[in-house]
């Protein structure tokens, strides 16, 4: 081993699940090239999946109309059977061509080489600001976030904690977690001004010797000297990664692809520069400067704070769209806090107004980097995705991302499970870019500012002006920004390569939070997005009937699939519409997942396993479905719901956890009934059912959880909360009065008259109780 080689911790070993996953290592940030037989066979797929539906239809519904055609039982049943397999056909064919596009993809990208990007950004630094909305986040999480946000290599960056918790907790617990988060921009930056000291004392030094003449060309003892340099900041964060705690596979990750990731392309340069040094080689002035620089931004991140509702006039709706709003709306001017009666107001400073100690200076930046609080990215990301949007024929995009991936080596079976999901949709989000059908996925996105400003929208609220750029309409509000930036003319694209991870819940309860906000909205947005293809037709620029479906698909496909499903289990359709057509029709759809997920590194057997977890989310996905149309009716916004991101596990609602318990019991009962009519169809289909369920609950709940969030959800049902009489007010308020505060609200307690009526009609009413 060399001295200068550092080896770092083994992770401390913990108990895992019997199925937990045991693969540590990500997927390689390019996605392997598609050979043209997976192309060829991914053609074949989608045609024989249209090949077997229109069999059906001829061989079975249309041959039984004509051979018993003209009773209304069978009619129906006919009608509603057709419906449902045609919808599930549909989504199945989609997926086989979404991801399709992502192979071409695949298959036709090229990594922009590094020199490039240096040389890029040497002459074009547009400032990128990343927003980190936090809300109630273990401050370690929220750490390793930020730390990799930190470490991009990107010339210009500013990050932001957008705390989003009570600024004031009673309970000591909460207080001290919340200072702990607050601490964290702080002592990241302290961390970050050594290494950045001596990057940018370095590059000074460089660039008084070298900055004459750039073209000159520059070898042996400054090459030894910039070697030393990247030496020095590859052992720091190696030293760095040695002093963490690995205690799960998400730390593990952080100290392995975030820090010894980044210090090991670090050392790649300082092998490149020793095999120069060796080789008597040399490099232009512009070269030598360009790779100092790099240094310096490793290291040159400015990191802080704010906190929305420290201020009154500013959005306090509890939801990420509106927290990030808050900020989004401040960029560009300088404010100062002053006290009213409300609490704390910004108040913009006039342009060119002198601040003072106190204010707050908002700067306005080119790009706007949105990343979740449980979320990591790899050292390029901000470079990559900024070059992209620089070139000149990407003037148009809007938003890049990188559909994120699932952290390696998941502990439990439902994570493992969820992370496998979590895959397969980076792929399909991958294959919706190649047909301009993409939405964004907020975990991570880089937005152009002048793309906001086209969707913005300016309400005054209590006298207060609300900027609201990302709608909070439905808690899915990435999917609805996406639809506003394409009516406003923008595309969104998503970056070919993995540079992107997040968290999957580690529990049902956190999983039933998640998938029920995903599953809420999408109904909501469809009809604006009907009105925006209306209006490109009207206007002679009809969109693609590639992007027309798949936009379609991602927004209801949940709601047909889930009450499909729910046909197919319950309903006892006539054997005679039943046919092996249809099992066929299905194969494509499960082969091509099958080499997918073995693509991503799980098992061919994991595609077996999700449909049982599908099985289990039946209800969740149902309860969202229901929550859009029930806001649909009502016209009131739907409580964001954010996912749990604690190592504990979180309680599931009972109905949920029953639901499955109901499917294996009624899939037996269908078992039991098909075997004494003789459905072979039927008792097979059930039967599966049966056992797929039953090993997901078992996998994904368990079945201790499961009967305590059972007992507990009983128990909370029969419990009724004994009401305290109100408190009368006090005639006479000790301390000064809010003199401000009545002149400023008025009169607060509106009911107070109403209660004082009902009270005496109580009292006067004979047999009134």
């Amino acid at each position: 081993m060399r001295d200068d080689e550092v080896v770092l911790p083994t992770p401390p070993s913990s108990r895992r699940q019997w199925g937990a996953e045991r693969r540590a290592d990500p997927m390689p940030i390019i996605h392997p090239k598609p050979s043209q037989a997976a192309l060829t066979w991914g053609r074949v797929a989608i045609v024989v999946t249209v090949l077997l539906w229109v069999g059906y239809v001829v061989d079975t519904i249309l041959r039984q109309f004509l051979d018993h055609g003209g009773r209304f039982a069978f009619v129906m049943q006919s009608v509603t059977y057709l419906l449902v397999v045609t919808l599930l056909a549909l989504s199945s064919l989609i997926y086989l061509v979404t991801r399709q596009g992502a192979l071409r993809r695949f298959k036709a990208h090229h990594r922009v080489p590094r020199g490039l990007l240096d040389a890029h950004f040497t002459e074009q630094q547009g400032a990128l600001t990343v927003l980190i909305p936090s809300y109630a986040e273990e401050p370690e999480i929220v750490r390793m976030t930020l730390w990799s946000a930190a470490l991009q290599e990107y010339p210009d960056l500013r990050i932001v904690l957008l705390i989003d918790d009570a600024p004031a907790p009673a309970d000591p617990v909460v207080a001290q977690r919340l200072d702990a988060t607050r601490a964290l921009a702080g002592e990241i930056e302290a961390a970050l001004t050594v290494p950045h000291a001596r990057a940018s004392l370095a590059y000074e030094e460089a660039r008084r010797e070298y900055g004459g003449d750039r073209r000159a060309l520059v070898s042996g003892e400054p090459l030894r000297m910039l070697a030393d340099e990247y030496l020095a900041a590859a052992t720091w964060i190696e030293t760095m990664g040695l002093e963490e705690t690995v205690h799960d596979h998400v730390s593990e990750f952080f100290v392995e692809q975030v820090l010894r990731g980044l210090a090991s392309e670090l050392r790649l340069t300082h092998l490149g520069l020793q095999g120069a040094l060796d080789q008597d080689g040399s490099v232009t002035g512009d070269r030598l400067l360009e790779l100092y620089r790099r240094l310096v931004w490793i290291f040159s991140a400015r990191l802080g704070n704010f906190e929305r509702k420290r201020y009154a006039s500013l959005p306090q709706e509890a939801n990420k769209a509106m927290n990030v709003n808050a900020y989004l709306g401040l960029m560009g001017a300088v404010w100062r806090p002053e006290a009213s009666a409300e609490g704390t107001i910004l108040v913009r400073l006039p342009a060119g107004a002198e601040a003072e100690s106190g204010d707050i200076a908002v700067e306005r930046t080119e790009y706007t980097l949105t990343l979740d609080a449980d979320s990591q990215l790899l050292r390029d990301y901000c470079l990559r995705l900024v070059y992209h949007l620089e070139q000149p024929e990407n003037a148009d995009i809007a938003v890049i991302q990188t559909p994120y991936s699932s952290y390696r080596g998941a502990p439990t079976r439902l994570e493992r499970m969820a992370g496998a999901t979590t895959d397969i949709q980076h792929i399909l989000h991958q294959g919706m870019t190649a047909y301009n059908a993409t939405f964004w996925v907020g975990a991570n996105a880089i937005i152009r500012r002048d793309a906001l400003d086209d969707i913005e929208v300016v309400e005054t609220v209590g006298g207060h002006e609300i900027h609201t750029y990302i709608q909070d309409r439905t808690v899915i509000e990435d999917t609805e920004s996406s639809i506003d930036i394409t009516a406003a003319g923008w595309r969104l694209v998503n970056y070919p390569e993995r540079l992107s991870y997040s968290a999957t819940p580690p529990d049902f309860g956190s999983l039933v939070v998640q998938r029920r906000r995903w599953a809420n909205g999408g109904l909501l947005i469809l009809p604006k997005f009907v009105r925006h293809v209306r209006r490109r037709r009207r206007e002679g620029d009809p969109l693609r009937l590639g992007e027309v479906m798949l936009r379609f698909n991602y927004m209801s496909s949940l709601a047909w699939s889930s009450i499909g499903l729910i046909f197919l289990l319950v309903f006892p359709y006539d054997r005679r519409l039943l046919s092996p057509l249809v099992v066929l029709m299905a194969l494509p759809y499960f082969a091509a997942m099958a080499v997918d997920l073995r693509s991503c590194g799980h098992r061919y057997l994991d595609v077996v396993r999700i449909y049982g977890f599908n099985l289990v989310l039946l209800a969740v996905n149902l309860a969202g479905v229901i929550k859009s149309v029930q806001q649909a009716f009502t016209g009131e916004k739907i409580p964001f719901a954010r996912t749990p991101k604690v190592r504990d596990r979180t309680a599931s609602p009972a109905i949920y956890v029953a639901v499955p318990y109901f499917i294996v019991i009624f899939s037996l009962v269908g078992v039991w009934h098909g075997w004494e009519h003789r459905t072979w169809g039927n008792v097979a289909f059930a039967a599966v059912n049966a056992f797929l369920t039953a090993t997901a609950v078992r996998s994904c709940i368990g079945v201790r959880n499961s009967v305590v969030d059972l007992v507990m959800g009983v128990v909370n049902w029969l419990y009724v909360p004994v009401k305290k009489p109100a408190v009368a007010a006090a005639a006479v308020v000790d301390g000064p009065m809010d003199w401000e505060g009545i002149l400023f609200h008025g009169d607060r307690r509106l009911d107070r008259d109403l209660r004082q009526t009902d009270e005496r009609r109580r009292r006067l009413t004979p047999g009134r109780r």
